[in-house]
């Protein structure tokens, strides 16, 4: 009582406890100091205090002040050693005592408490900016790691797209040369089967020439493939409903594909106009077919559908960029593809079926043609789960009226005296050209270069017709008509190839060009009615 009065006056508020576990009570209600005297816990049981000592936080160290009779010292006060180990931070105030010295030790104490808790809250808030830094250095550490995946993912991509495009032009100066060479054996094919027919001669013989022929036009057919892959194939797109072209197809899909596979179609509603070569987009489609029959067993189903879609970034190089395009999807249920498969499926010659049993240039023939088209291709498979391969055609403006070529009136009977010029850098080229001409029984001139062509005009020799190699060393077939249209704009001009870039041939009239390899009924053809079309 003395003391709580004491501390009373002092400003101190006190309150008396009973006993221990009233003491206890007190301090869990925030108490900032006890004082004990040392005849209260004689014969009683400390432990449970004891044990609550033991039991606080690291950042709690409660004090204790003993009143004794005896001090603090051991060699007075043998229990002074007990009470220090049982309860930790005391301090031992001896009675008598004066007043200023029991405000004074509880006021110090009181600032020792205050302190803890200071530091029990700073504590708190450092341990909370260290989980709000850990948090924030985590997030920006997922950001890190994400931004790696992402852009280990767009190099992975830029280099498939990379080696997509080098082995595109590879293929495309293969199938280039492979033209050439084809127009010069098809060409003199064509002459022993002439020489072979006037000569009165068949059997054997007219079998062999004809084993030449097929062998070369089926050569001429994957160069076809080939440049369609590298995208240097002309095409003719026009405004087309996908819906009426995959009815219209069925009948041709059941006849290919055969009885043992059940073919659907699943064509969408109000399905937006494709801008798209007809002819194209059948054969695709039509080859697409044909491979998921292959991955079928017996029974298989094939799905054509059609679909309005708005695509994101593409994921893979094959994938269009971000649109909307209508889509064509061939769905089986067959084996499906593995990754690496899936990976490797658009290279030319790759292929998963037995030797003799497909080029492997079916898909690469797909992936041209829609990337030429404005377009992509998205693959979607999983072994023993099917696939599904999208063609993604760009939508057409259904207000822009496509331009249609009005079909050729049929051109008068050609002037056989015309005088034709040849120019191509390909000797071999050049002679079958020029001997199929002079068959035909035109006047040839020949030239191996534009420069060697320039020259004979300047010489005074004026044909009626140039016959030109678009792809030239030097100067190109375009360069060559660009200057000979500078002297003779009426010149009537045929161009020659075996691949050229669209961008290059946009300006030219179909009629104006002839594809290697030729055949002689085609190119005689396309000199009569060069020959009888208005100039230009």
């Amino acid at each position: 009582m003395l003391a709580r009065d004491i501390l009373s006056d002092a400003g101190l508020h006190a309150d008396i406890c009973v006993d221990l576990n009233d003491l206890l009570r007190q301090i869990d209600r925030g108490a900032a100091v006890a004082i004990v005297t040392e005849e209260s816990l004689r014969g009683h049981d400390t432990r449970t205090i004891a044990e609550w000592v033991a039991s606080q936080p690291p950042w709690s160290d409660f004090p204790f002040i003993f009143l004794t009779e005896h001090g603090g010292g051991i060699e007075r006060n043998p229990e002074a050693a007990q009470l220090t180990a049982t309860f930790g931070n005391v301090s031992f105030l001896e009675r008598p005592f004066h007043p200023t010295t029991l405000v004074s030790v509880v006021r110090n104490n009181m600032r020792g408490r205050h302190r803890q808790y200071e530091c029990r809250r700073l504590n708190e808030e450092l341990e909370t900016r260290v989980q709000s830094r850990t948090a924030e250095l985590a997030e920006a550490n997922g950001q890190l790691l994400a931004q790696i995946e992402e852009r280990e993912r767009m190099e992975k991509t830029m280099r498939q797209m990379q080696r997509l495009e080098a082995v595109g032009q590879l293929t495309s100066g293969v199938a280039h040369d492979f033209n050439n060479l084809l127009t010069v054996v098809l060409g003199n094919i064509a002459f022993l089967e002439r020489a072979l027919a006037n000569a009165g001669l068949d059997g054997k013989i007219e079998q062999r020439v004809g084993y030449m022929r097929a062998a070369a036009e089926r050569g001429a057919k994957l160069t076809d493939q080939l440049l369609s892959f590298s995208r240097r194939q002309r095409l003719e797109p026009k405004t087309l409903d996908l819906n009426e072209a995959v009815a219209g197809m069925q009948e041709l899909m059941e006849s290919t594909i055969g009885g043992t596979v059940r073919i659907s179609t699943t064509l969408a509603r109000d399905l937006w106009p494709a801008l798209v070569d007809p002819t194209q987009i059948e054969l695709a489609v039509l080859n697409l077919a044909i491979n998921a029959r292959d991955a079928m067993d017996v029974g298989g189903t094939l799905d054509v559908s059609t679909a309005n879609v708005k695509l994101g970034a593409p994921q893979h190089p094959e994938e269009p960029a971000a649109g909307e395009y209508v889509e064509i999807c061939v769905r089986d249920d067959g084996s499906g593809m593995s990754d690496e498969v899936r990976t490797k499926a658009f290279e030319p010659f790759f292929t998963t079926k037995d030797i003799g049993k497909g080029s492997g240039l079916g898909l690469s023939q797909v992936l041209g043609f829609a990337k030429q088209s404005g377009g992509g291709v998205r693959i979607q498979s999983k072994p023993g789960d099917g696939t599904a391969i999208s063609i993604f055609l760009p939508r057409a403006n259904p207000e822009a009226a496509l331009a249609q070529i009005p079909a050729a009136p049929l051109a008068p009977a050609a002037n056989t005296d015309a005088t034709v010029l040849v120019v191509d850098d390909d000797g071999a080229v050049r002679d079958v050209t020029a001997a199929t001409l002079k068959e035909i029984g035109y006047r040839v001139l020949e030239a191996d270069s534009g420069a060697g062509a320039l020259d004979i005009i300047g010489r005074g020799a004026i044909p009626d017709l140039m016959v030109i190699d678009f792809a030239m060393p030097g100067m190109s077939g375009a360069e060559l008509a660009r200057r000979v249209k500078d002297d003779h704009p009426a010149m009537p001009l045929l161009f020659v190839t075996g691949f050229a870039d669209r961008t290059l041939l946009a300006g030219i009239n179909e009629a104006q060009i002839i594809g290697k390899p030729f055949v002689t009924a085609e190119l005689s053809e396309k000199v009569r009615l060069a020959l009888n079309s208005p100039p230009r």
